[in-house]
């Protein structure tokens, strides 16, 4: 396989969920070996490597910082453009938070199919983990396994009659993405509002961004599935993942785990180099420079 890139530009605005602050972000192509790259453009486009050893604060989003600059709530962009197999793209922001948007990766998506897809004259590599790595906390844990494709099993269980027990199982590719988790939206218990704000956060959250759970029920239905929960806390795994740097080749199981626990595995895997290697896949040939305008249906249900 080759390594890619998006075809041309694509861009968004919103505000952040966390700061409220409003801001623009352009997804623009980048070469090979690039990898995923922000760039804050309101900084004199200072870079900040989707990588694990950047990663600052993880309570309730996943944040970056690289010599004190700071980029909160990466999660859902970095988890559409791990899972469609993007290797190296620039996404310009001229905010400290990426835009929520309506709390789903489904935004994301949209715009990577504007942009396209193109491919490098470059092979991809690829992040193969050989020995299993677990990190447990109480009651909560994860574990990164030897496999041959990428695939992520998670699972949640909250004291809600809308929740409860949910468990997502998936070998994550474009499609699956699309069709099982882009739409899955992030939520929180009404309770918990006030508390939260007082700490600073969800100053941009509202009932268009974010599922609102109260005691019994849910305050800005419908759900766009049943166990929407559970999909989206796979899909914030996926995008803590992406952190990896490189596509991965492993089995990831996570129990009632989180960003903290999520990006704990990613720095202790790339500090132990005995358990993975790096490696190409060459059992695709494909022509060069070929540019696919859509990465996957525009729709989908479940």
């Amino acid at each position: 396989m080759l390594q890619t890139t998006i075809a041309r530009p694509a861009a968004a605005e919103g505000v952040g969920l966390h700061t409220g602050m409003y801001g623009h972000i352009r997804l623009v192509p980048a070469p090979a070996d690039t990898g995923i790259v922000f760039r804050r453009i309101d900084l004199d486009n200072f870079a900040i490597e989707a990588e694990g050893h950047n990663v600052a604060r993880v309570s309730y989003a996943t944040s970056l910082m690289k010599q004190g600059v700071l980029l909160s709530t990466t999660e859902h962009l970095l988890a559409a453009i791990f899972s469609c197999g993007i290797d190296n793209i620039f996404i310009d922001i001229d905010s400290i938070e990426v835009p929520i948007l309506d709390g789903s990766a489904e935004p994301f998506m949209q715009m990577l199919e504007r942009a396209g897809l193109r491919e490098l004259r470059r092979k991809r590599r690829y992040l193969k983990v050989l020995r299993a790595l677990e990190v447990v906390e109480g009651e909560r844990r994860i574990g990164i396994y030897p496999a041959d494709e990428f695939r992520v099993r998670c699972y949640v269980d909250f004291a809600h009659p809308l929740v409860g027990q949910q468990e997502v199982e998936m070998v994550v590719s474009p499609e699956t993405f699309r069709h099982l988790l882009a739409r899955a939206r992030t939520f929180c218990f009404e309770r918990d509002i006030e508390p939260l704000r007082s700490m600073g956060l969800i100053r941009g959250g509202s009932l268009e961004n974010a599922i609102v759970l109260t005691n019994s029920g849910v305050m800005n239905g419908p759900l766009r599935f049943p166990d929407e929960f559970g999909r989206h806390k796979a899909l914030d795994l996926i995008g803590d993942l992406a952190l990896a740097g490189l596509p991965l080749l492993a089995r990831v199981e996570a129990h009632k785990a989180g960003h903290a626990l999520h990006t704990q595995l990613v720095s202790r895997l790339l500090a132990d180099p005995s358990l993975w290697t790096i490696t190409t896949n060459e059992s695709t040939h494909v022509e060069l420079g070929t540019e696919i305008p859509a990465l996957i249906p525009t729709s989908a249900t479940d």
